[in-house]
């Protein structure tokens, strides 16, 4: 996807943090936007401020639930129905709770790997047909938590060395199509994840515009080449 002007990209998770960062990138290269979250009133927010910020493409925001297959095909529906096509899905959404296990719920089991791993497989099941007729391109957002294992993190890393394996074999599955799948595998991103609060402090860790930069790299990169599953990690991290 060499020029980028009047694609169209479906983001979930996009209406703050590292979904945001990516759609802003997105739409300063023309390409227009749907940017889903659980709350519609927070889609329509990033929208409208996205809108406001960039007049190069459009944003439009819709209420989704990644945790549920039917509510992804709507998305796609809404999304292919207001801009014609469907040319890239980042399935970003995702959620946290950390803890031993001896503290874990299983509720907060299920939720974290209902949205961060089963979201992302109804993300992908909910839009193949649409990206065959584009051979399209998807990008996952994993974590360096998807490879490296972590006291008090058996949900999360169960989560994202599933969404690491996950989309490796999907990559596998669609290339035949012409479709195109990625993972990325960011470190400590400033971002509100977790209840976190991004602020001057946070200035040693990756920010979302650069993981929007590195999204916009991979839609550049010329067709014969994939990189098909990338480590991304704050280059200097506070001494421990």
């Amino acid at each position: 996807m060499s020029n980028l002007n009047n694609k169209v990209a479906l983001i979930t998770g996009g209406s703050k943090g590292i979904g945001y960062g990516i759609a802003y990138a997105l739409m300063q290269q023309g390409v227009n936007v749907a940017v889903t979250s659980r709350s519609a009133e927070s889609a329509q927010k990033a929208a409208e401020q996205l809108n406001a910020d960039v007049s190069s493409a459009k944003a439009i925001g819709l209420e989704a639930d990644v945790r549920q297959l039917e509510s992804q095909q709507q998305a796609v529906k809404t999304t292919v129905e207001t801009f014609g096509q469907l040319d890239i899905v980042i399935a970003n959404a995702g959620l946290g709770h950390f803890g031993s296990i001896e503290d874990l719920t299983s509720q907060q089991w299920n939720e974290v790997i209902d949205t961060n791993l089963t979201g992302v497989f109804n993300s992908i099941k909910a839009s193949v047909d649409a990206l065959k007729e584009t051979k399209g391109y998807y990008i996952t957002i994993s974590s360096l938590a998807g490879t490296n294992f972590f006291a008090g993190g058996s949900a999360y890393n169960a989560s994202k060395f599933g969404v690491t394996g996950f989309t490796q074999a999907v990559m596998l599955d669609l290339r035949k199509y012409g479709i195109k799948v990625s993972t990325i595998m960011p470190g400590s991103v400033s971002t509100y994840f977790n209840g976190n609060e991004p602020s001057d402090e946070g200035a040693w860790k990756i920010q979302i515009e650069d993981i929007g930069e590195l999204v916009v790299d991979l839609l550049k990169m010329h067709p014969r080449t994939l990189p098909s599953k990338i480590e991304v990690r704050p280059t200097t991290p506070p001494s421990k």
